[in-house]
């Protein structure tokens, strides 16, 4: 039983000291001829991406084949380090980029679809990226109207067009940098609640081991996973495609949310894991009610971006039949760092975010002061380990106030940690007033708002 609010690094489980280019080469080694890659599109929807067909299907021998030929194509136009920006949908030629860049030694600059054009500008500019690679269109924006309105001249605006006819001339025997497990992996840009979004430098085994931890956490090995997570977000890129490459499971990746397509594409490919944010969960708990599907395959569904209520769990088991974990973390931390396990107690998994993975320290500290506070006593939440940001690309003074000298890395959360290293998410930092010399958090609010409700 722990003493005071800091759970020590379980060391027990090495890190994974490899780039995202080599834990594809190992899955490919392992299990090249098993099903690495699954696109789903909904019916009568026509390619993004002006593909021959659609609901394509990748081993991971074709996979890596497709990854290395376009780490050729990347290399025929810039040099190792440098950044491209990706700006499209969940289609299987984002995955296919995202291995080539790491294969190719560039940095994967990611940026929403959705985003307006002074947003893409913005990421641009910050990050330095020399090429962006964009879809025509998706929901109804003109992307290619909008890549050619962003950047500067030396911008390389590269279309996601028979991106298989593109990668032709490269295919064979391409050679290819040595690239250090430790070197910069992924710019990812935060969401932007206070000002322009800050890009989060991320290097490549904190992202690799972070997804064999959260892999390893939910049992995975050979599954097959359904994500509606986003790519652009680390539980995309990293959660789902890196997470399902070092278990050497099947992705199955819609192109976009949509309750009714996650639960047919559940029940057709008979899926084992899914996952998805509380909104998403709701909608399809709800359509499942409306319309029932066989989920009998299903066996562990996890959730994360913000905490599920109690509620909420107990209807998602009852729906899908299965358990439900939820992971904590932020981008910052590549990204996860607490979460459930299938076999932890009901009331565990509905009420925190679980315990610390291997190779992190948390600890729940006093705001002001750093100082670990005792168990139970609300805090900042903070973080210690192989899977900290680099930085925050060109900003100096928010890395430095957010990543201390000693190697903590602030996440701005209130929380609480008990005598198991069960942690608990309460509120956000910013939220806590202080008066009179005294923290008040939101909690301690909320409870006297309800008194007095």
């Amino acid at each position: 039983m722990l003493t005071s609010s800091y759970w020590p690094a379980d060391t027990s489980q090495p890190v994974w000291r490899m780039t995202a280019g080599d834990a594809l080469r190992r899955s490919a080694s392992l299990a090249g001829e098993c099903t690495a890659l699954v696109e789903i599109m909904p019916q009568g929807m026509s390619s993004l991406t002006g593909a021959n067909s659609t609901n394509r299907r990748w081993t991971y021998t074709q996979l890596l084949a497709d990854a290395e030929a376009c780490a050729g194509l990347l290399l025929s136009k810039f040099d190792p380090g440098t950044s491209i920006c990706l700006w499209a949908p969940n289609v299987p030629e984002w995955v296919i980029i995202q291995y080539g860049a790491a294969l190719a030694g560039m940095v994967l600059v990611t940026a929403n679809p959705s985003l307006r054009s002074e947003e893409l500008d913005h990421i641009l500019d910050r990050s330095g990226a020399r090429a962006l690679f964009h879809v025509d269109a998706f929901r109804g924006t003109d992307m290619a109207a909008l890549a050619e309105k962003v950047g500067g001249a030396c911008l390389q605006r590269l279309r996601i067009h028979n991106f298989d006819a593109a990668l032709e001339p490269f295919r064979g025997e391409i050679s290819l940098p040595e690239v250090a497990f430790d070197a910069p992996a992924q710019l990812q840009f935060t969401s932007g609640t206070t000002g322009h979004p800050k890009g989060a430098l991320l290097h490549h085994y904190g992202l690799v081991t972070n997804a064999a931890f959260v892999g390893a956490r939910t049992r995975e090995d050979g599954d097959v996973i359904v994500t509606p997570m986003p790519l652009f977000h680390t539980a995309g890129s990293v959660l789902s495609v890196l997470t399902s490459a070092v278990s050497l499971s099947t992705l199955v990746l819609p192109v976009m949310f949509d309750p009714a397509l996650m639960l047919d594409t559940i029940e057709s490919e008979k899926a084992t894991k899914t996952s998805g944010v509380p909104t998403m969960l709701a909608a399809m708990i709800d359509e499942q009610a409306a319309r029932p599907r066989d989920l009998s395959t299903l066996r562990v569904i996890a959730s994360g971006g913000s905490p599920v209520a109690p509620e909420l769990l107990a209807r998602a088991e009852r729906a899908f039949g299965c358990p439900l974990v939820s992971v904590y973390g932020q981008t910052e931390l590549s990204p996860v760092v607490c979460a459930t396990d299938i076999a932890d107690e009901v009331e565990d998994r509905a009420s925190t975010s679980g315990r610390p993975l291997p190779q992190v320290e948390i600890r729940i500290a006093e705001p002001l002061t750093g100082e670990t506070l005792p168990i139970g006593q609300e805090g900042e939440i903070q973080a210690r380990g192989y899977q900290t940001m680099l930085e925050y690309i060109g900003e100096p003074d928010a890395t430095a106030a957010t990543l201390l000298a000693d190697g903590w890395l602030r996440t701005g959360d209130l929380g609480t940690m008990d005598s198991r290293g069960f942690v608990r998410v309460t509120g956000r930092l910013s939220d806590m007033i202080i008066r009179g010399g005294e923290n008040i958090y939101p909690a301690e609010i909320e409870a006297a708002l309800l008194r007095h409700a």
